[in-house]
């Protein structure tokens, strides 16, 4: 990553890119962002963000471990809504921005 600490751009950027999947990359982003955040290439309104999401991310795998079902696999799998309960919303009318 040498590339993202020459040319000034955040250590996060790379790491967001190629997504988050386990707990090392996680941490590594979060490292990342606070190291930005520290150096002045995030706004803390962007770092708090991230930090937001990333604790519902957390949250969302704390729940999959504890009321997860067994798949075919050895991972758990949480069904967020049970089968033919999902309705989708309709999409809000498009309007024009204001003048």
């Amino acid at each position: 990553m040498a590339g993202a600490a020459e040319n000034g751009a955040p250590r996060s950027t790379p790491i967001a890119e190629r997504g988050i999947t386990t707990a090392n990359q996680f941490a590594q982003m979060m490292s990342a962002v606070m190291s930005d955040l520290a150096l002045g290439k995030l706004t803390a309104q962007v770092a708090n963000a991230m930090a937001n999401v990333g604790g519902k991310l957390l949250k969302v795998s704390e729940m999959q471990q504890k009321y997860g079902t067994r798949g075919s696999g050895p991972e758990r799998e949480l069904q967020l809504v049970r089968d033919g309960e999902h309705t989708a919303l309709p999409a809000p009318p498009l309007e024009a921005p204001p003048r």
